[in-house]
């Protein structure tokens, strides 16, 4: 793994820098709701496969309005920690092409954010969702459909965002906020629990589907 990796990645397992699928989780200052998205991720599929430490994953996160070389909102590393997750060590970013060409999978927290992504090319619509869009997508998808995740998670994870790219006309929205995570800048520590526990909540199927791994009881 390249030395930028080194801090947003988990783990290397099995794979070579060749075969490695990325996780790019999207807000508007990479701040507050994208890192609670990232460690939380982060945190969870290394939870799931455990000595196997995701494998070929890498997850990372920028801002549309990055707040370059920021550190994360104190209120959202105290929610990370209430979770048990790692908040050490982050560094806000602002979007870049380079982060959108080089993401197999992009997790916006808002339909805004997923239109930017979208604008800046480099054919991301396939693989561009809200968190919440791509949860509910991915409910939908049958697990036997997918690769055995023995068989990598790398394989397992390309699948499941084609499955979702090609559901996606058919499951529509309930309503417009039914796809958004709302912005806790500046907020009390009660709303920024409120907004963790929906990033957690929307995030438990998406890693149990990426991984074959329910989660622990």
């Amino acid at each position: 793994m390249t030395a930028p990796d080194a801090g947003r990645g988990i783990g290397t397992g099995v794979f070579g820098d060749g075969d490695t699928f990325r996780i790019l989780h999207v807000s508007t200052g990479n701040v507050c709701r994208s890192p609670i998205t990232e460690r939380l991720t982060r945190h969870a599929l290394a939870d799931r496969l455990g000595d196997r430490l995701v494998g070929g994953l890498i997850v990372e996160s920028a801002g549309t309005w990055g707040h370059e070389g920021a550190p994360m909102e104190t209120n959202a590393e105290a929610v990370l920690a209430e979770f048990g997750a790692d908040a050490s060590g982050f560094v806000g970013r602002e979007l870049l092409d380079d982060h959108v060409i080089r993401a197999d999978l992009v997790l916006t927290a808002t339909r805004d954010h997923r239109a930017q992504v979208i604008s800046m090319g480099h054919s991301a619509g396939l693989r561009t969702f809200t968190l919440k869009e791509f949860t509910r997508l991915v409910q939908a998808i049958d697990p036997a459909t997918l690769p055995d995740p023995d068989e990598g998670v790398v394989a397992r994870a390309r699948a499941l965002v084609r499955a979702a790219a090609a559901l996606r006309g058919w499951l529509l929205a309930p309503s417009v906020e039914a796809d958004e995570v709302y912005d806790p800048y500046g907020a009390p520590l009660p709303f920024f629990r409120s907004i963790g526990d929906e990033i957690h909540e929307a995030l438990e199927p998406v890693v149990t589907a990426l991984t074959g791994v329910p989660a622990r009881m």
